[in-house]
């Protein structure tokens, strides 16, 4: 199925690794041009030289997704670069190391949680938007997590409300931009096979494996399928969805 990207031109925050890197792939390899934004300058050039390895039309630009100065500069650039973006995806994150239960949770550990996840998703989809409006086509997906959705799990109340956040953000940018051709939509990945989840014991991630009804993680070129598709010309009318994708497990607590 021709899922209509080629000539896109996709911006992917956090892009230089795991899910935001499979996400490149696949849209690269639908045609698209990728632009990664991370915070690391040299894994996001070293993504960007593997996938020219791979016929991709991509390139970088470092720095903090949660810093306006950041989004506004890399937006209008690539704007400038390619005149068009088509599509965004707020992919930056950081995990959940240490936990903190909400009794002794540092203020900072809080503030800095909300800042990365909420502040980098709200500040590129707002410069991104007046350039879909011009198009006439837009696609944004924002990542969730299963965290909040399963039901919670302890230690990590600010990770689950910066997306659960990121989900309200969601559902009403859908309804400010579905009237110009511009969808907004989240996806809800479950404990993804990345280099993070590379970092837990093998008695961990056996038990993950346990724990989920199709008896393995997910792997990213699963979770950038489903990007794939919700940035296509066939996905116009998914609009303020939230797509859950996790083996159908639903319950998040491990303790």
């Amino acid at each position: 199925m021709d899922l209509g990207l080629a000539g896109r031109v996709a911006l992917i925050t956090g892009g230089g690794q795991g899910i935001g890197l499979a996400d490149a792939r696949v849209l690269g390899g639908e045609g698209a041009t990728v632009v990664i934004n991370d915070l690391d300058a040299a894994t996001a050039e070293r993504a960007v030289a593997a996938l020219a390895t791979e016929g991709i039309d991509a390139a970088f630009y470092p720095g903090d997704a949660a810093d306006e100065a950041v989004a506004k500069r890399t937006v209008a650039d690539v704007a400038r670069r390619y005149g068009r973006i088509d599509i965004l995806i707020n992919n930056a994150g950081i995990g959940v190391k240490p936990a903190y239960p909400v009794a002794d949770m540092p203020a900072e550990a809080w503030d800095t949680m909300i800042h990365v996840h909420m502040k980098s998703t709200f500040l590129w989809s707002r410069e991104v938007i007046p350039h879909m409006k011009a198009g006439g086509f837009g696609r944004i997906v924002n990542t969730c997590s299963m965290n909040f959705t399963g039901g919670g799990r302890p230690g990590v109340a600010h990770y689950s409300a910066a997306k659960a956040g990121i989900l309200g953000f969601t559902q009403t940018l859908a309804k400010e931009v579905g009237p110009f051709g511009i969808t907004a939509n989240a996806i809800a990945p479950g404990y993804v096979e990345t280099a993070l989840i590379a970092q837990f014991s093998p008695e961990m991630r056996e038990r993950l494996h346990q724990q989920n009804p199709v008896g393995r993680m997910c792997q990213p070129q699963e979770v950038a399928a489903l990007v794939a598709f919700l940035c296509s010309t066939h996905a116009g009318f998914i609009n303020g969805e939230h797509v859950c994708m996790d083996g159908g497990r639903r319950d998040f607590y491990w303790g």
